[in-house]
């Protein structure tokens, strides 16, 4: 099996996040009690999958933390930057939409990662490609859903939810084709999981994990939980 299949593979990636957008795009006004489910998604795909990854890669637990600490500074700068600087409500709602689409972009940059590690995991090997491919595939669902409801939080804009949703969904696939044609450093990607680490930490713990303590409601406690253990258990699962 030649790296090439990691091309159409990743575009099985593509579906799965626009479902998973469309899916929270549908849920409307229960959105938020989805965002309790992505808190804990983002945070446990930060953990259990980013990170290891980076450490691995790079081979320095030490230098590893320093950079999730640099993506999670980093972002927490960016967001403040943007929504600081606007004092009056029509500009801080302006300000709020970008903070969305800052959040957005982050997670479609993941996915762009994520098809990029599936190309050059391919590269490496066929059952190494396959592996990561079901760990990437797995998860998209949960980066669509996540997407919409970044951009959702911010601004309730659809429009925009849908424009970073069909970003999202071609970010990978545009990954594995780059993934295939580049030789690239496994210790580089490492450095850029590890900043990236911080940035879905910040994301969950800013963002999203307050929803499910927002209000008195186990279901939003619940899927929180449900969302961090099952991503625990396909992190597991594509390791073992």
């Amino acid at each position: 099996m030649t790296s090439w299949i990691a091309i159409p593979l990743a575009s099985l990636t593509v579906l799965s996040t626009l479902l998973g957008g469309a899916f929270a795009l549908r849920l409307g006004n229960r959105i938020h009690t989805l965002i309790a489910l992505s808190g804990g998604i983002v945070v446990a795909v930060a953990l259990f999958d980013v990170l290891p990854e980076a450490i691995d890669s790079v081979g320095d637990s030490r230098r590893v933390v320093t950079l999730v600490g640099a993506g999670f500074l980093a972002f927490f700068l960016a967001q403040r930057l943007l929504v600081l600087h606007h004092r009056d409500e029509a500009e801080e709602a302006r300000a709020h939409a970008r903070v969305g689409a800052l959040g957005a972009a982050g997670l479609s940059a993941h996915s762009f990662l994520d098809g990029l590690a599936i190309g050059l995991a391919f590269g490496l090997g066929s059952a190494t490609g396959l592996l990561v491919f079901m760990a990437v595939v797995a998860h998209d669902f949960a980066d669509g859903l996540n997407t919409v409801s970044f951009v959702l939080r911010q601004g309730d804009d659809r429009r925009r939810a849908r424009h970073w949703l069909y970003v999202d969904a071609v970010a990978p696939l545009l990954g594995a084709i780059v993934g295939t044609l580049l030789d690239a450093s496994e210790h580089t990607l490492g450095h850029l999981l590890a900043v990236y680490a911080g940035v879905f930490l910040y994301l969950g713990a800013s963002d999203l994990l307050p929803e499910a303590h927002a209000h008195p409601s186990w279901q939003r406690v619940a899927l929180t939980v449900f969302g961090f253990c099952g991503t625990f258990g396909v992190a597991w699962a594509a390791t073992h």
